[in-house]
């Protein structure tokens, strides 16, 4: 896509025209970018469930309709109505503020989880990648390591260590998802390493660490976001199992899995208590992984 549009100025300046500014490259891009997503009708609706995500969590002191923590012992477990869409809890509390509130949690999780996955994923997969040898014989049987152990495992182990609370599950998770960012950086780096423009920037005297930074982590970057935006599926998933346990976030946060372990005792006569929570983990969870689908199409050439 970049390509094209530096063969479009360069066109423009063969034929006199003026050539296409950063700023209108990028443009050009990001219009070009989001023309593919809205072909797509199921990147389009995952999306749109994404974006009506970040809106609800955004806004959830206006959309709520109850305070989603002040307990009422005498509404206890009623079925949905108009003045609670979604019914109550086993407290009186309504489910519905309380799953709103529940979206700032998990675009919490899935916020801090990304910022701390990708550069080290990122940096250790292109550091194992250049370098090769004994680097990357080292980083690469760390990786090991930890993939060798299911996810959600290797996070209850990390969580019995650190101990509950929201930002223990934070590091627990991420703890276990570096790995496939690292291996995907090494894969691209080791393609990389020997190409002509980063032979070319050696021969002029860059250091590898420039190399690294300036020249071969942003080839590495489009790849790396397509797979960091189909891991969400997995942190959510992960975090709501956690909160299942009662190992993630702790009463009285409305966290989505610790709704359905709550509910699950009265699932049988109040099944909304249940229901309700996790069809909302299925919908983000495929919406995460469709707009995954559409940015994959979209950044990576291969696919095209």
């Amino acid at each position: 896509m970049i390509a094209n549009i530096s063969s479009s100025s360069s066109l423009k300046r063969a034929n006199g025209q003026a050539p296409v500014s950063a700023f209108q490259a990028f443009r050009l891009s990001s219009v070009r970018v989001m023309q593919h997503l809205l072909r797509n009708p199921m990147t389009l609706m995952g999306s749109a469930v994404v974006a009506l995500l970040v809106l609800v969590a955004a806004f959830a002191p206006l959309i709520a309709t109850h305070d989603p923590i002040v307990q009422n012992l005498g509404n206890a477990l009623q079925a949905p109505s108009a003045a609670h869409w979604f019914g109550t809890d086993e407290f009186g509390r309504d489910v519905f503020s309380r799953l709103v509130y529940g979206s700032r949690i998990t675009l919490y999780i899935i916020a801090l989880v990304t910022i701390i996955v990708g550069p080290i994923g990122l940096l250790i997969g292109t550091v194992s990648g250049y370098f090769g040898g004994f680097v990357d014989a080292l980083f690469m049987r760390i990786t090991d390591i930890f993939i060798s152990f299911p996810s959600l495992v290797l996070a209850l182990a990390f969580i019995a260590a650190l101990g509950p609370g929201l930002e223990h599950a934070v590091i627990a998770i991420a703890l276990t998802s570096w790995p496939p960012i690292a291996r995907l950086a090494r894969a691209e780096t080791l393609s990389l390493r020997n190409a002509d423009f980063v032979v070319a920037v050696q021969l002029q005297g860059a250091s590898s660490p420039r190399i690294i930074l300036r020249h071969i982590m942003p080839m590495c970057l489009s790849s790396v976001i397509i797979r960091l935006t189909m891991n969400m599926a997995s942190i959510i998933l992960t975090a709501a199992a956690l909160g299942f346990l009662g190992l993630g976030a702790q009463a009285p946060l409305p966290e989505w899995g610790a709704m359905i372990s709550t509910g699950r005792r009265y699932m049988l006569e109040c099944w909304w208590l249940v229901a309700v929570p996790g069809v909302t983990i299925m919908l983000v969870s495929l919406a995460f992984n469709l707009l995954g689908d559409g940015l994959r199409d979209v950044l990576d050439p291969r696919s095209n």
